[in-house]
């Protein structure tokens, strides 16, 4: 639940305001004073403060004002007595969200609570979707607008303010690591260590001193001490990438460093504890590697406690001509130093590739592109990508045939249409009067299909 920073120098209302706010779910840190809620307000965030507005050591405007450079986007609530009312207005010019006067009303409080927690969810809804946050802040920006990213954008916001492990599931290629990373920078440890390791890419015999480091003389060669990965990342983020390459006893050791919070280095005589958080994703079915004996089922169950599925590119239709817009915009930048542009022939091309590398192979058609194009309008040739015709009986496999069959006919026009149409728009050069005329409608027809289909 959301933590709410009690500043209060009487103890008797400090008190009644804790199990007033306790019990309607929230957790409360309590301060005596000003000085002791800017020790606290530098130690740790939190989602809203609740202040006085007079007090020893300082003022509530103090509060108001560190919290407020800690973060800007806290809900501050002043209380105040009868003869502050004047002050109060003057805090809420300087920032403050509301003000409470004194008696505070519990049910009044709880309303203003609640209110401030709702306008904070509505201003940050979907904050890794939005380009000036990603700016502000300084994590990854996920480009998308499609309803299974945001989906899948949701669940990453929500779970990033917790501290429990999260298993991101996907094809290869869907953006894990960006996710990963947006988890990190999102949490309470977005100021420590992210760390990445690749378990596929480290040999087996070196992943075990990779992760967990080893002692001085431990083995041929360890003239001295070296810390793990584990170690490196304290109070941070352990990305375990491809985990499902891991050897079964690295697993175990794995399992261990999970439950104990402590790290065994090789050759080591005593555990060293730390804390990080763990965010993993594997390169294959866990549950089915778990079934055949290939990874460890406690392991599993360790990991899952926040299963998080990333969709494939061709789930993500809407978004397809939405990434290759920003790629053309910023990988030229980098090789030519100014943007490129996509024809209408390249645009229907992207549209009716199967894309089965997902975002990856996108991102590399239109490095590709960029490379190859003699000018920055970039053409199918460009793109390197294999015939349509070829890629389209494959594309029904990512049809959903849940529901009705009004239900997937509906569904399966809205799939195969616009890639009939990128295919005829290919096949006629981009000449809309040619492809009309190729599929047997109207130009009207088609103009307002490809409208609708953003072709």
């Amino acid at each position: 639940m959301p933590d709410i920073l009690l500043v209060e120098d009487k103890e008797s209302l400090r008190r009644v305001l804790r199990l007033t706010l306790e019990n309607a779910g929230y957790t409360v840190t309590e301060a005596a004073d000003a000085r002791l809620a800017l020790s606290e307000i530098a130690r740790a965030p939190h989602q809203l403060v609740l202040t006085d507005l007079r007090m020893p050591n300082g003022s509530g405007i103090d509060v108001l004002r560190a919290a407020r450079a800690a973060d800007g986007d806290v809900p501050v609530i002043m209380m105040t007595g009868f003869g502050s009312i004047d002050e109060a207005v003057q805090a809420m010019k300087d920032g403050a969200h509301d003000f409470l006067q004194k008696p505070v009303d519990s049910n009044h409080l709880l309303l203003l609570v609640e209110r401030a927690f709702e306008q904070t969810r509505l201003r940050t809804e979907n904050i890794l979707l939005r380009e000036e946050w990603s700016r502000r802040y300084g994590f990854p920006r996920i480009i998308g607008e499609s309803g299974a990213i945001k989906s899948a954008v949701g669940e990453t916001q929500r779970v990033a303010q917790t501290e429990a492990t999260v298993l991101l599931l996907g094809e290869s290629g869907t953006g894990k690591e960006l996710f990963a990373r947006a988890v990190h920078h999102l949490s309470n440890r977005r100021n420590k260590a992210f760390v990445a390791i690749n378990c596929a890419a480290i040999p087996e015999t070196l992943i075990e001193n990779e992760l967990f480091g080893h002692e001085r003389g431990a083995f041929t060669g360890a003239s001295d001490r070296r810390q793990g990965k584990f170690e490196l990342a304290s109070n941070g983020t352990v990305f375990l990438d491809e985990i499902g390459e891991l050897p079964l006893a690295v697993q175990g050791k794995l399992l261990r460093v999970i439950e104990e919070k402590v790290v065994d280095r090789i050759g080591g005589r005593a555990t060293v504890p730390f804390d990080v958080r763990i965010v993993a994703a594997p390169n294959k079915d866990l549950q089915s590697a778990v079934e055949n004996g290939e990874f460890l089922r406690a392991l599993f169950f360790r990991l899952a406690v926040f299963p998080s599925e990333i969709p494939p590119l061709r789930k993500r239709d809407d978004d397809i001509i939405l990434l290759a817009k920003h790629f053309a915009a910023q990988i030229p930048k980098e090789l030519r130093g100014r943007e490129a542009s996509l024809s209408d022939a390249a645009l229907a091309a992207l549209r009716a590739h199967n894309w089965p590398g997902n975002v990856r192979e996108l991102e590399n058609a239109i490095e590709r592109a960029c490379i190859l194009s003699d000018s920055m309008v970039l053409e199918p040739k460009d793109l390197g990508l294999a015939d349509v015709a070829s890629s389209t009986p494959e594309i029904l496999n990512g049809l959903d045939l849940s529901g009705s069959l009004s239900d997937v006919a509906t569904r399966a026009l809205r799939f195969v249409e616009p890639r009939k149409i990128a295919e005829a728009l290919i096949a006629n050069e981009g000449n809309k009067a040619r492809t009309a005329e190729a599929l047997g409608v109207s130009y009207k027809t088609l103009l307002a299909k490809m409208k609708d289909y953003d072709l």
